[in-house]
C-alpha cells in the first residue's frame, strides 16, 4: 500500500466522520487487511479482481470481467441501491470505473502522480483519453497535472491538494544516531534514492557525525544496499524498512530530503514539514513547488541535479541556525493544506456533481 491508498483511506474516513455513507471497493481478495485502518462507518468490499493475466488477450478478457464485476458491485453498493456518486483513485482503476459506470452515475477520477512521467503503456493511455471525458470531474493535485491533459479533459479538472495531518507517533521507533538526514518513500526508481545516496556519499567526509536514513520498502532495496556498501557507508546509510507510524522518527530527525524524479503531491514531504522538519527537495513535477516555500521553510533544487542537491544539503547540514529558522516555518503547511480545508473542497465538488445529475 502506498501514499495514494493512505490518502484515500484518510479522505474516505473523514467524509464518513462528516456523516457521508461510504462503501469502499478494492480489487484485492481481502485476505490481507488494509494497511491503513478504515473508519468504522466505512463498508469495505474486496472484489478479488487483481489477478495476473498470462498474455495480452487474457488481459483484455480479464479487464472486461473487471468492468462487469465493478458495474454490478457499484449498482448495488448500498443495500441493493446505487450510490449518488463514485470516487476512483489511480489511472487504470479510473478507466475501469468509467467503463463500468459510463454516465449513469457521476464519477470523480483522481490522478495521483504526474501522468507525463508515469508510463501506463499505450493501451491504457488510449483508454484514458477515451474514458476521462465521461467523468463528472477529474481531481488533480497541481495545476501542472491539469495542464498535461488535452482541453476536453482539462475542462473537467479541479486542483485538490492532499490533506496534510501530522503523522502518528505511536509504535516502535528505531534508534538512530543524530544528527539525522531523513528520506521516506517506496524504494523504487521514481523516488530517486540512488541520487540521494550519491549526494550523501559526497558529503559524508565533510559531515562525519551525520547519518542518512531512508524509511520504506520496495524493489530497489538490494540495489540501494549494494550502493551504500560501494560508498563505504553501510554503517551510516540506514534502510530500516517501512514504519506504520513514522512520526516518531520524523520528530527526531534534523533535516528531510525529497529526491524524487517525479511526484504527484508528495505526502512524505508534507508529513515531514508538519513535524517541523526543514526540507530540501528536487523541484520535480509535480508538487514540491506548491509545498516548499523556497528560502522560507526549505530549499528547492533543479530536478535530478545531484550537484545542486549536494550543495543544498551541505548548506543546511552545516548551518543549524538556518535549519531552525526553516523548521519554525515548516508546520504552517498544516494551515495551507489542512484536512478540514481540503475536505471542504472535496465536498463542494461532490455536491456540485450530484446536483447536476439530479437536474438532468
Amino acid at each position: 500500500m502506498g501514499g495514494a491508498e493512505g490518502i484515500f483511506a484518510r479522505l474516505a474516513g473523514s467524509l464518513a466522520a462528516r456523516g457521508h455513507s461510504i462503501t469502499l471497493f478494492t480489487l484485492d481478495d481481502g485476505s490481507v487487511p488494509p494497511f491503513y485502518a478504515l473508519h468504522p462507518r466505512i463498508r469495505h468490499r474486496a472484489l478479488d479482481l487483481a489477478r495476473t493475466s498470462n498474455g495480452p488477450l487474457a488481459a483484455i478478457f480479464a479487464n472486461l470481467g473487471r468492468v462487469r464485476a465493478l458495474r454490478q458491485a457499484i449498482a448495488s453498493a448500498f443495500d441493493g441501491q446505487p450510490p449518488q456518486a463514485v470516487l476512483s483513485f489511480m489511472d487504470a482503476t479510473n478507466v475501469l470505473t468509467l467503463l463500468a459506470v459510463g454516465r449513469s452515475l457521476p464519477v470523480v477520477v483522481s490522478e495521483r502522480v504526474h501522468p507525463a512521467h508515469y508510463d501506463i503503456n499505450l493501451f491504457w493511455r488510449s483508454l484514458r483519453r477515451m474514458a476521462y471525458p465521461r467523468a463528472a470531474a477529474v481531481a488533480v493535485q497541481t495545476l501542472g497535472v491539469a495542464e498535461f491533459f488535452p482541453p476536453r479533459i482539462r475542462a473537467l479538472c479541479h486542483v485538490l491538494p492532499n490533506p496534510v495531518t501530522a503523522p502518528e507517533t505511536e509504535g516502535p521507533t528505531p534508534d538512530m544516531h543524530r544528527p539525522l538526514l531523513l528520506g521516506m518513500g517506496r524504494l523504487d526508481r521514481q523516488k530517486g534514492f540512488d541520487l540521494l545516496l550519491t549526494a550523501f556519499g559526497r558529503l559524508a567526509a565533510h559531515f562525519p557525525d551525520w547519518t542518512l536514513a531512508i524509511l520504506g520498502e520496495g524493489p530497489e532495496r538490494e540495489r540501494l544496499e549494494r550502493q551504500r556498501v560501494s560508498l563505504g557507508l553501510a554503517d551510516r546509510i540506514l534502510l530500516p524498512g517501512r514504519l506504520n507510524a513514522p512520526g516518531g522518527v520524523l520528530r527526531k530527525a534534523d533535516l528531510f530530503v525529497l529526491s524524487s524524479r517525479f511526484e504527484g503531491f508528495p505526502n512524505a514531504l508534507c508529513e515531514a514539514m508538519a513535524c517541523g522538519l526543514p526540507a530540501v527537495a528536487f523541484n520535480c513535477p509535480s508538487g514540491p513547488a506548491e509545498i516548499v516555500r523556497h528560502e522560507v521553510d526549505g530549499l528547492l533544487v533543479p530536478p535530478g541535479n545531484v550537484e545542486e542537491l549536494t550543495d543544498a544539503l551541505s548548506r543546511l547540514m552545516g548551518d543549524e541556525t538556518l535549519r531552525r529558522s526553516f523548521a519554525e516555518q515548516a508546520p504552517n503547511i498544516l494551515e495551507r493544506f489542512g484536512l478540514e480545508k481540503v475536505l471542504d473542497m472535496w465536498e463542494t465538488i461532490l455536491m456540485h456533481i450530484t446536483k447536476d445529475k439530479e437536474t438532468k
